[in-house]
């Protein structure tokens, strides 16, 4: 829909019951109580609605907002649940009509522990919009799989103070499972790169206390979602700050394309990083992540010398015995990306009058 803003359902699944249980079944749940009756999905509350930010309405409602920080604009999204962390944290999805794209997707969202505390109830959190490899349709892999530890990996490095408490925000980046699109606007077929760099940030915006600068924005992906994540950095450094590119492509190759060239340059991170260098800035900062058992490290280290330079700032991260694949990507993330795209993204600032 247009003109309307974000529309956005939750599908609400039939929650799981089983009234017969085995004796050794029994005995477990007696011998290990809440814990090990969630394990067994005896109460498991998944398919219930959520909702995130149960601090943030009276705050906003008894003092001014701080400068820099943007409340939730709304329409606020529904969000049913699709998992709940060890932590207490939860995964919500929802599904999103984009009001400029017209796609329909699928979106599920990690909020970190901090983003209920009453300290942080005026405080902005930045986002890191999070992209899987493969098709990434009709799920996103960082959002359904929670196995492969994205979550935990920002909740562990924010106690550990070597990552930011980043809201996670996890969309399908691809329009059916037949194709990939190169998160970009292909003339002629679903407007993934809007998608991508309008209607899920304004989603964002919607539900969630986000930083008005660009310096609250960042990307991160794998293989083909690590293409969309440095790609939009690149295309659109006014409204995103850094990426996270793991086992990453390089320069389009839909065959979607068609030959069109002009619209492929449009969304060719080579082409796209010489306009940056030459306008001046402004800067931007890539993480390349590369496993020392999968291909690819040659072209990331060629992009690097190529257009590391002015204001695009390029590293690698080099993963030992990793593979194509995200536990290894998350490996390398906990080894140091998440610390490295911290230092260069704002924190949340808690209120010093509330303990």
């Amino acid at each position: 829909m247009t003109g309307e803003g974000p529309q956005t359902t939750g599908r609400r699944r039939p929650k799981r019951r089983r009234l017969l249980i085995s004796g050794a079944l029994a005995f477990t749940l007696a011998a290990g109580g809440g814990a090990a009756a969630y394990k067994y999905g005896l109460f498991s509350d998944i398919g219930d609605p959520v909702s995130f930010g149960k601090v943030q309405e009276s705050a906003a409602a008894a003092e001014q907002i701080r400068p820099g920080v943007s409340m939730p604009t709304g329409p606020k999204a529904s969000f049913v649940r699709t998992y709940r962390m060890p932590d207490g944290t939860q995964i919500g999805r929802t599904t999103l009509t984009g009001a400029k794209s017209g796609f329909t997707g699928d979106v599920w969202v990690w909020v970190p522990k901090q983003y209920d505390d009453p300290q942080y109830a005026k405080s902005a959190f930045p986002v890191l919009i999070s992209l899987p490899g493969g098709r990434g349709y009709p799920t996103n892999y960082w959002g359904t799989g929670p196995g492969l530890g994205l979550e935990k990996a920002v909740s562990d490095g924010a106690k550990a103070g070597t990552s930011l408490p980043f809201i996670l925000i996890m969309p399908v980046h691809n329009a059916d499972t037949k194709h990939h699109f190169d998160a970009s606007d292909i003339p002629g077929e679903p407007k993934m790169g809007t998608w991508m760099a309008e209607d899920i940030p304004d989603f964002t915006r919607a539900n969630f206390r986000t930083f008005t600068s660009r310096d609250g924005w960042a990307f991160m992906g794998s293989s083909a979602g690590g293409f969309g994540a440095f790609k939009h950095v690149l295309k659109y450094p006014d409204r995103f700050k850094a990426a996270i590119a793991s086992g990453v492509d390089i320069v389009p190759d839909s065959p979607l394309w068609k030959g069109n060239t002009q619209a492929m340059d449009e969304n060719n991170p080579e082409k796209l990083a010489e306009k940056l260098i030459k306008e001046g800035g402004p800067d931007v900062y890539i993480n390349f992540q590369i496993g020392t058992k999968e291909t690819g490290r040659e072209k990331a280290e060629k992009f690097m010398k190529d257009y590391g330079k002015g204001p695009v700032h390029t590293t690698l991260q080099v993963i030992q015995d990793g593979e194509h694949n995200g536990k290894s990507y998350v490996r390398g993330m906990r080894e140091g990306a998440l610390e490295w795209i911290s230092k260069v993204m704002l924190a949340p600032t808690p209120d010093p009058a509330v303990r």
